[in-house]
C-alpha cells in the first residue's frame, strides 16, 4: 500500500490513474487514487460516491448543478398555491424580476383554468 494517495486525486491524473488500475476491483482503485478516511481505530474507509463523483466530473458531467449556485435564497418555481384563507401571494422575486413598485395596481381577468393579472398604468386612473 506505498503507493496509495492521501490527497485525493482529480481530473486528468484521476482519469489517468483509474485507467492503469482498470484491473482491481472499484473499492482498491478508490483507495489508491486517494479516496478514502482513515478512522480513529485506523481502519480506513472508502469513499466510493466520491471516487465516482470525481471521475464523472473529469469526464465533464456536471453532478450536483446546485452546489455551483451562489446560494443565495431559493430558486423561483414559478407555482403558488392558495393559502388556508384563500389567498395566492406572489412572492417578490417574481414582482422584483417584473419591474413592480410598491402601489402597481392590476385588472384581474378569470379564465376557464387561468387567472390573468393585467397591470393598470397609472396615467389611467387620473382620467
Amino acid at each position: 500500500m506505498i503507493d496509495t494517495s492521501t490527497t485525493p486525486l482529480t481530473g486528468k491524473a484521476l482519469l489517468q490513474r483509474a485507467k492503469e488500475l482498470n484491473n482491481l476491483p472499484k473499492r482498491e482503485q478508490a483507495k489508491k487514487c486517494g479516496y478514502f478516511t482513515r478512522g480513529k481505530d485506523g481502519v480506513d474507509r472508502v469513499n466510493l460516491t466520491e471516487f465516482y463523483e470525481a471521475v464523472l466530473a473529469a469526464r465533464g458531467f456536471a453532478i450536483n448543478p446546485e452546489q455551483n449556485k451562489d446560494g443565495h435564497g431559493r430558486e423561483p418555481t414559478f407555482r403558488v398555491s392558495v393559502h388556508k384563507n384563500g389567498q395566492i401571494v406572489i412572492g417578490s422575486t417574481y414582482t422584483k424580476s417584473m419591474g413592480l413598485a410598491e402601489g402597481d395596481e392590476f385588472e384581474i381577468k378569470l379564465g376557464y383554468k387561468h387567472i390573468h393579472l393585467i397591470q393598470l398604468n397609472s396615467d389611467q386612473g387620473e382620467d
